[in-house]
């Protein structure tokens, strides 16, 4: 048999009363009527904010539960939701809607909310948990409990002994002698990346960047073919790698090879070495088969490929990138050679010129290794009358140490 029910809807506002409904996180109430309940709401009638709060109070025999439609243990309902709650009179079987509000009611423990009267903080759930411990632990946890607050002293001991530490260096070098040195340690930690390897404690310059760290034995015996070809180049074949705008410091030195059949197969080894560096800094990535129409040796290409690039993943195939810091490496290795292959001195101006590497950054590189800075000036080949003015560099013994700037003036452009 089915019932008609007739619904009269009246506004929250005519009504003035909203149905409270209410959820008992620890189960649920099977007799409401032991409950005793009290509805609390804000004296600020006022405030928007808080005209609205309401605090809901249920007492029992055992505990009383409290549930708030503000702060954190209310029911996070959406503030564009609104509940509604449906009264039925069986007597004239008539149903009104009211506006309705949820609330979540939590047990009130006493005791629980007291705050410590010397330090107005309450406890940690870790500070409970260890009270609990100790009053009711077993033997093991409480072991456990004693050795971690141990521990715990211990590493608070620890602390203040570093501390004392620390403030006692601080005392005898000063703030400002040790922001230096760690000014000092973090430059030595960025040029460590790309400078090749260096022997400070040498006696003779050539040994500061020893030339088996740039090109081992086995690798230099590998260019023996392709340096022959090298120092076998006649002026015509020098004038077409001119007009192919070859390197111009490669040039320079095709130019002056020694006639000594011992020191110009060595140069003219170096030479090549220097050409490939240089092509390869002027690459965004290399694969296995750069330089083998030149006939680069399979084992320089694996050293370069190995010391000089970046491995990456793209489209799941294997990339070997240059990089801007590789690059700065590259120019540090060249560099380095072109020590040994001038008797420790090297046109920076025309290294950077081919390696396509700003002025600013080789001048980094440079000064990182310690080499000495000048100037030179020389009558222009391709233009008569004029002069071109080159930056150059030598090693000499004991290397130059260059005070880091702290902070690099960045000058914006007005548009």
């Amino acid at each position: 048999m089915i019932m008609a029910a007739t619904c009269e809807w009246k506004p929250c506002e005519e009504t003035g009363q909203d149905a409270f409904i209410v959820k008992f996180s620890n189960g649920h109430v099977k007799n409401a009527e032991q409950l005793d309940f009290q509805l609390l709401k804000h004296a600020d009638g006022v405030n928007p904010r808080k005209k609205n709060r309401r605090i809901v109070v249920a007492e029992s025999d055992r505990l009383p539960y409290v549930g708030n439609n503000f702060g954190s243990g209310s029911l996070q309902c959406s503030n564009l939701c609104r509940h509604f709650v449906g009264v039925l009179d069986k007597r004239t079987m008539q149903m009104k809607v009211h506006n309705a509000q949820l609330f979540n009611m939590l047990p009130v423990i006493p005791g629980e909310s007291e705050v410590n009267e010397n330090t107005k903080e309450a406890d940690t759930y870790r500070e409970k948990v260890d009270a609990l411990i100790e009053a009711f632990g077993t033997t093991k946890q409480k072991r456990a409990l004693s050795s971690r607050r141990l521990n715990q002293v211990g590493n608070d001991t620890l602390q203040q002994a570093v501390a004392l530490a620390a403030r006692n260096i601080i005392d005898q070098k000063g703030v400002e002698a040790l922001h230096n040195e760690v000014v000092e340690t973090e430059a030595q930690t960025d040029t460590a990346h790309f400078l090749p390897p260096c022997n400070t404690e040498a006696d003779r310059a050539e040994d500061v960047y020893p030339f088996d760290q740039l090109l081992s034995p086995n690798e230099f015996e590998a260019l023996k073919d392709v340096g022959a070809k090298m120092a076998a180049l006649t002026a015509e074949d020098l004038q077409k790698m001119r007009a192919e705008n070859s390197p111009q410091i490669v040039l320079r030195h095709l130019e002056s090879l020694p006639k000594e059949e011992a020191a110009r197969d060595r140069q003219s080894r170096c030479v090549w070495y220097l050409s490939f560096l240089i092509k390869a800094s002027q690459q965004r990535r290399l694969s296995f088969k750069f330089g083998s129409e030149d006939g680069c040796p399979r084992i320089i290409i694996n050293k370069v490929l190995k010391d000089f690039t970046v491995e990456s993943f793209h489209n799941g195939s294997l990339r070997n990138t240059v990089s801007s810091s590789m690059r700065m490496k590259l120019a540090a290795h060249c560099l380095a050679l072109l020590l040994h292959m001038s008797d420790q001195t090297a046109n920076l101006t025309l290294l950077h010129r081919d390696m396509g590497i700003s002025d600013v950054k080789m001048l980094e590189v440079a000064k990182a290794m310690g080499l000495t800075l000048c100037r030179q000036s020389a009558h222009s080949r391709e233009e008569a009358g004029t002069h071109d003015e080159y930056r150059m560099v030598s090693l000499v013994l004991p290397l130059v140490h260059y005070e880091r700037r702290m902070e690099r003036r960045k000058r914006k452009r007005m548009n």
